[in-house]
């Protein structure tokens, strides 16, 4: 396993102010955030792949809001058939638990959604196309990396194994977290050991003092962590002016 399973951390963490310039559509069959490019092109595609709080998340919605304010056409898909994990603890169903819930949402579930968006993406025929995964997301990416996409970023990966990390052929950029039960230490540096082996064309930025979950639900009022979650944008942005 190159990073664990999705736990407790992946659904806990502060909502960020902003009014989402995006809209809520049908695409490729699945229901969809889509933020188009400032000129309406769409050349250039990333795919935006959501934690598990999933494609209406207003932090999720403001960031791919970002993505396309730099020419991107964005697609968010709803991964989860319409039962996302919810942030607000009151707001979900008594008894339900982490663990409960990923059983109605594993590869099995999941993989189908990901290849009709994909195949709605190529529909766009667009130049390049990039993808984006955070926390549960990593795990697509990574497999979009053997020869959908033209290049990924992952911030503080969940649920990837080291085969589907193997397999990657196009250029991976990760952000992790330097307290993460989910990303750890040794899991990154095993990550680290794979990719060298393959010969990738990889990038690994440590952000000491955040935790797992900081790029997408980081505390703002912090200035530290707002410089961290900022940076983590920053790196995907330039990974993607290279490589799209």
């Amino acid at each position: 396993m190159a990073a664990n399973p999705p736990g407790k951390c992946c659904g806990e963490g502060h909502i960020h102010d902003g009014t989402p310039r995006g809209s809520i559509q049908t695409f490729g069959g699945i229901e969809s955030y889509i933020s188009p490019a400032p000129d309406g092109s769409t050349s250039k595609v990333i795919f935006f792949i959501t934690d598990i709080i999933g494609h209406k998340f207003v932090n999720a919605q403001l960031m791919a809001d970002g993505y396309a304010a730099h020419g991107y056409h964005v697609v968010m898909p709803d991964l989860f058939n319409g039962d996302p994990w919810l942030i607000d603890e009151a707001a979900r169903p008594a008894g339900l638990t982490l663990q409960s819930w990923l059983v109605n949402h594993m590869p099995e579930q999941t993989t189908p959604i990901i290849n009709k968006v994909m195949a709605g993406i190529k529909e766009l025929k667009p130049e390049k196309i990039g993808a984006v995964g955070y926390c549960f997301g990593a795990k697509y990416v990574t497999r979009l990396l053997a020869g959908e996409i033209d290049a990924g970023f992952n911030a503080h990966p969940s649920f990837v194994t080291l085969e589907e990390l193997a397999a990657i052929k196009k250029p991976l950029s990760i952000a992790a977290a330097e307290t993460d039960s989910i990303f750890t230490t040794e899991l990154r540096h095993q990550s680290e050991l794979k990719l060298r082996e393959i010969g990738a064309t990889y990038q690994i930025n440590l952000f000491s003092g955040v935790e797992h979950g900081f790029a997408v639900r980081g505390d703002l009022s912090k200035p530290w962590e707002k410089w961290c979650k900022d940076r983590a944008f920053e790196q995907a942005l330039q990974w993607f002016q290279l490589f799209l």
